[in-house]
This record gives structure tokens, C-alpha cells and sequence, in this order.
């Protein structure tokens, strides 16, 4: 079966050698160098940590000029800078101080949700700041939270909740971890057995057997808040299945699950198989929902300030670029190869642009199928933190902005730059503001939130 010919919407390209200058294993390795350097040079600051801050809050270059214009570059970087929560960060500080540990195991799951960690390393991110990476490639959730439990990473790409199940010792030992930043938002899909094609309305999917990659992740929260919100209790009514993300495809196409909602590129490829379609985005659940995160632990951060600080610009500066329309055809045809995702480059290719087809016959457009937005927004926690509460991961009262704020580093940026009098665009609020299936999240109501919700668990 050519599978190329089918679902392909670009066209091919020709097998690529090593780049003119010899420094890169591919021309598309080469390109994508070059934007790192441009956009090195495009710094006003030294300092990338607050360029990105920068870029993330005000994200359209007009709105940037303007509050630049407003306010003069100092007052812009004392804003910027006022909103790094703990003392370690300011290590992020113009000038870079000696690092304490040069050579890292980081840890990631082979899932386009990783892009930025994982294109830092062939685009050589890492060494620019000094780091000798070694990216260690995990086969499953458990395992990268033993490893980090047990100091084998010293630091990792996370799903998203995993960092405050870890930290409140639900499901494990407590161990006080850290989210520095987002690595992808939206980037989810769900996906159904060709079978269940002429069956798309979840009220009839009582029954269904459901894969998720873990019971910590936004995947589980995303799929259980879309079939309530169909009138499905997913403790009762459907079976949820945890699987790693690279046997969702087989079980799918042996009849072992009906569906699954899980990261890309699975979902593309079990279009690409023929063996599934995908139903809906999970950007049509929560458009801009986190999905992983890249973090450590405190201890980490304390004994290595410098690294960390160093490791945390690597990091913003890769989602930076992966966040860039224009980079994503280059950045797909670096990390599909076998040492990282080992993926088709067109699956990885059609899931990063958002030019896909659907498994129905249908090439979709999709620009915002997957994001690199890295701000860790407390409210984004906070929502996790009802859903732990709804489904009774967590039982006891908690104080939920402490907990989002101890967790993910990043204070109530919209109140630091009001309280600093500086001009605050109509952007920002409009990516801080959390809506999942038409209803809004206000972060200061948590309690008031999950009893509004007729479906959750009472025991």
C-alpha cells in the first residue's frame, strides 16, 4: 500500500546529504541552525529567558513595539524579570555564571509533545549553553517517574499533572518537582477503530474500551470531561485502559480498544495504518490546554542553580523556534528520524503543521493542532488540580493557587505587570482565559467549579 501517495498533501522530498558547511548531519538540520542564529542576533538582551517571556506574553510584534515604546526597554525588563517566582532563577541574570554540572540525562518519551527538548539536541541548543546532553529515550510514564524518583534524570519531559501527583506523593513517594516549562500545548487527539465511523455521537459509546498513556496526564482528565459532558460516567460507563502511547496502533487494529486519546504522532499514524480516523482535536476540547512539561526537581534546581538556568533558556529558546510556522517543515524531518520519535517524517510532518489528513477522506488544516506556547500558567494548575479533585486522585482540601505557584514557576503575571503600571494587552488576557466545551474557568473559584459538575466521582 502506498501510504505516501494517500494521505501525502506535500509533496515528496529528495533524500538529503550532509549540509554544505559540514557541521550538520542534514540540509534541514543546517536551515534550522540558521534560524537559531537569527534569532540569537534578533536579541536586544543577552538574556533569552526575558526576550521569550517577551515574545510568549505579547505574541504579535506590533503589541511588542508598542509596549516597548510605552514603557523604555528597562522598565519592560524589570516587568519581565519581576515575574520569575523563585530566587534560583536568577541565575537567568545577563551575565552567565560558571555551571555547576555540565553533562545531563534528560529524559523523553518519543512523542512530538517533546519537539522542543528533543530538536535542541541535533540543533546543537544544548551546547550553546555550555551543556553536554545526553537525551535518554524512556519507554513509558512509570518509569521516567521512577527514574527522576530515583536521581538516575536530572530532569525530564513530564506530562503535565505528573509534576503535582509527584509532589503531593499521590501515587508515589513525595518528592517536591518542578514544571519550568510547557513543552507543548494542545498536540492531542481522539482517535476511533475505523469501525466506529458512522458512530460519532459519544452518547452511544457506552461500553467502549478507551487507551490513555497514563492515569497522570491531561489525556485521562481531557477524555473523561468530554464523555461527561455527553452524559457518560467514565468510571462506570466505559473502560479506560492505560497503554504506552506506541501500542495504542496495535491494540487498536486487534479490536482491544475501540479509541484512543493519546499524543501525536499516534493519532496520524493510525491514519496513516488505516486503522483509525481521528474523531476530534483536543484543541477543540481546550484550545490551548498544556499536555507535557519539561521540569525537575527542587533539589535539582537548588544544588544547580546556574545549570538550571541554563538548561531553562535551552528549553524556552527551542519552543521559541518550534513555535514558528516556518520552522516546522525542518524541525519534522529532524526528529522523526530513529534515535528520537522513529516516526515517517510525513506522520510527524502533518501533525506539527496541522495539514493532515483525517482518516475519512478528508486533508484538514489545522494550524493550531499543535502549540510550543512555553509559559506555565498557574491557572492551568489550578485546573488540573479540580480534575484530581472531580475524579478522586486527590481527597483532601487543598489550597489550590499555593500549590500551582509552589509547582509551576510562574507567579500571576497579568497582576505583576498591572501592579508595575505597565501597558497590558488585550493578547494576553485572551491566551490567559481557560474555556474547555464553552465553559469558563475562573482559577480563583476551584470548589465552586468542580461542584458545578453533575458527573464526578462520590467515593
Amino acid at each position: 500500500m502506498e501510504h505516501h501517495n494517500r494521505y501525502r498533501p506535500y509533496a515528496s522530498d529528495s533524500t538529503l546529504g550532509r549540509c554544505q558547511c559540514g557541521q550538520h548531519s542534514s540540509e534541514a538540520e543546517h536551515q534550522l541552525a540558521l534560524q537559531v542564529t537569527e534569532s540569537a542576533i534578533e536579541q536586544n538582551s543577552h538574556d533569552f529567558v526575558e526576550a521569550a517571556l517577551m515574545k510568549a506574553i505579547f505574541p504579535k510584534e506590533v503589541t511588542r513595539r508598542q509596549f516597548l515604546k510605552t514603557v523604555g526597554a528597562g522598565t519592560a525588563l524589570a516587568a519581565i524579570s519581576s515575574i520569575l517566582p523563585i530566587q534560583s532563577l536568577q541565575a537567568m541574570a545577563l551575565e552567565k555564571r560558571p555551571l555547576e554540572k555540565k553533562t545531563l540525562d534528560v529524559g523523553f518519551i518519543p512523542i512530538t509533545c517533546a519537539t522542543p527538548l528533543i530538536m535542541a539536541h541535533p540543533m546543537g541548543l544544548y551546547k550553546e549553553q555550555g551543556l553536554n546532553v545526553q537525551l535518554q529515550k524512556v519507554a513509558g510514564w512509570a518509569l521516567v517517574r521512577d527514574r527522576m524518583l530515583n536521581n538516575e534524570l536530572d530532569a525530564s519531559h513530564f506530562l503535565a499533572p505528573m509534576p503535582i501527583f509527584i509532589s503531593m506523593g499521590i501515587g508515589s513517594s513525595a518528592q517536591p518537582m518542578r514544571v519550568a516549562s510547557v513543552q507543548n500545548t494542545n498536540g492531542q487527539s481522539i482517535t476511533l477503530a475505523l469501525k466506529h465511523k458512522n458512530n460519532r455521537d459519544p452518547k452511544n459509546w457506552k461500553g467502549f474500551r478507551f487507551a490513555i498513556p497514563y492515569e497522570q496526564s491531561m489525556h485521562n482528565f481531557l477524555l473523561r470531561y468530554y464523555l461527561a459532558e455527553h452524559g457518560l460516567n467514565p468510571d462506570r460507563d466505559i473502560q479506560i485502559r492505560v497503554t504506552p502511547p506506541a501500542e495504542m496502533i496495535a491494540n487498536l487494529r486487534a479490536g482491544n480498544i475501540d479509541g484512543f486519546l493519546g499524543p501525536d504522532p499516534f493519532n496520524q499514524r493510525a491514519v496513516y495504518e488505516e486503522v483509525g480516523f481521528i474523531h476530534i482535536l483536543s484543541k477543540d476540547i481546550w484550545d490551548g490546554h498544556p499536555c507535557c512539561a519539561f521540569g525537575t526537581s527542587q533539589a535539582f534546581i537548588q544544588q544547580n542553580p546556574n545549570t538550571f538556568a541554563a538548561l531553562y533558556r535551552t528549553i524556552l529558546k527551542s519552543a521559541n523556534l518550534a513555535n514558528q510556522p516556518e520552522n516546522l517543515m525542518n524541525i519534522s524531518k529532524v526528529i522523526s528520524k530513529p534515535n528520537y520519535l522513529n516516526q515517517p517524517e510525513i506522520v510527524v510532518r502533518q501533525t506539527l503543521t496541522g495539514r493532515f489528513a483525517d482518516g475519512l477522506g478528508n486533508v484538514i488544516y489545522q494550524p493550531n493542532r499543535a502549540g510550543f506556547d512555553p509559559m506555565p500558567w498557574d491557572s492551568m494548575a489550578i485546573w488540573i488540580l479540580t480534575q484530581m479533585k472531580r475524579w478522586g486522585y486527590l481527597k483532601a482540601n487543598v489550597n489550590y493557587q499555593d500549590i500551582a505557584k509552589q509547582i509551576f514557576l510562574m507567579t500571576d503575571a497579568e497582576k505583576q505587570m498591572k501592579e508595575l503600571g505597565v501597558f497590558h494587552p488585550n493578547e494576553y488576557q485572551k491566551r490567559k482565559k481557560i474555556i474547555v466545551m464553552g465553559k469558563v474557568f475562573d482559577p480563583t473559584q476551584p470548589d465552586a467549579y468542580i461542584n458545578s459538575f453533575k458527573i464526578k466521582r462520590t467515593s
